[in-house]
């Protein structure tokens, strides 16, 4: 049983207990997702899976995974080590759970446990990621800033990797424009790397998140790096690259985004700078060109490419007229509807509409009913 709210779902003490198994299993040597997966077939939970007999789980584990299950059984407590997380402010999603991130859930080799600082929500299913180099330009540093504040002011969440240069560019811009972030690790979700953006991480955490599949205390290897930028690409509609040099890991996010089915977005550079290569390679074998952020939310189908028009009118916006287009979105609304969102009088509310059509945030779609342009 699970309870939705606005902000995210609340598990049951039920689902409780079996994200305890998850957590416990994924964490066995030689038992990843393709066995996980196995178990779930064979037993149909991993709660059952985990007091499963010796001969029933010969049935889908081999010799040495099976060894490594049992004697995991003898000497942890999942209920346990459960709650050890949720004290030290983790807490571990897994696919089936209501929070786990619905499109990661659709790519091959998803994580089985994300350990979560923050929280994940419902509309992190509208995100972008915005990747780069660790050396960003000026040029680059811009770009970022720019385009991920106009995606968190359009309601997108923009997913990174919290590295230095466009990774922390585009995180801060997010949170700036009062939007939501989440950073991808490739350590523990406890061990932030590098050490200079810990102030920058808990501010994430407070309007955002911070996940990782790897189990608090794993420290940032280098072959952690690859397997996270999966992740960073699988959770978002799209993969926009901002400044890569020939050899760059943004260019393995971009790789895994193809792969994914997802589409792969890139700011060009100057032919005679470093860190563009990358970039510009990605253009000529087809990746899709960016101008600004309506370029991208325009191809996703987000927002109709309405963004600029939108932050900048916004600026001018009086609390009322705030309460009002907080209340509007994509599909149209009766007047009545917005009136009562924003608790403001029926009358107060169409005056309110008339000023904002003439500044072209809403459009009439007849009969009092009002939308987002």
């Amino acid at each position: 049983m699970t309870i939705t709210s606005n902000q995210h779902t609340i598990c049951s003490p039920e689902a409780d207990s079996e994200t305890a198994y998850w957590v416990a299993i994924s964490r066995v040597p030689y038992i990843g997702p393709a066995r996980i997966e196995r178990l779930l077939q064979t037993f149909g939970s991993l709660s059952g899976a985990w007091s499963a007999p010796p001969e029933e789980l010969r049935v889908a584990l081999e010799p040495r995974s099976l060894s490594e299950l049992l004697a995991a059984r003898t000497r942890t407590d999942p209920a346990g080590e459960l709650e050890r997380l949720t004290r030290s402010g983790i807490h571990a999603v897994h696919p089936g759970h209501p929070a786990y991130p619905r499109l990661l859930s659709e790519i091959s080799g998803r994580p089985s446990v994300l350990y979560v600082r923050g929280e994940l929500v419902p509309t992190d299913d509208r995100s972008v990621a915005i990747v780069g180099t660790r050396r960003a330009t000026p040029y680059g540093r811009q770009a970022a800033e720019r385009i991920a504040a106009e995606l968190a002011q359009a309601g997108v969440t923009v997913v990174s990797g919290l590295a230095r240069g466009v990774d922390g560019a585009a995180h801060r811009a997010a949170l700036e424009a009062g939007g939501r972030t989440i950073a991808v690790l490739g350590s523990g979700p406890d061990v932030i790397y590098p050490a200079e953006h810990r102030r920058l991480a808990e501010q994430i955490t407070e309007s955002g998140a911070i996940l990782s599949e790897l189990p608090p205390g794993s420290k940032p290897d280098a072959q952690n790096f690859p397997a996270r930028n999966r992740i960073v690409s699988g959770m978002t509609l799209g993969t926009l690259i901002i400044e890569a040099p020939s050899r760059s890991g943004a260019l393995i996010t971009a790789t895994f985004a193809a792969d994914q089915g997802r589409e792969v977005f890139v700011i060009p550079g100057s032919i005679f700078a470093q860190t563009a290569e990358g970039t510009n390679a990605l253009l000529r074998d087809g990746a899709r060109l960016v101008r600004d952020s309506a370029d991208i939310l325009e191809d996703l189908g987000l927002s109709g490419g309405s963004v600029s028009i939108l932050t900048q009118s916004q600026l001018s916006l009086d609390e009322n007229e705030r309460r009002v287009l907080a209340a509007l979105g994509k599909e149209a609304r009766h007047i009545d509807e917005l009136a009562e969102e924003a608790d403001l009088p029926t009358g107060a509310v169409s005056a309110l509409m008339l000023t904002m059509e003439l500044k072209g945030l809403v459009r009439n779609h007849g009969a009092q009913y009002y939308v987002l342009r």
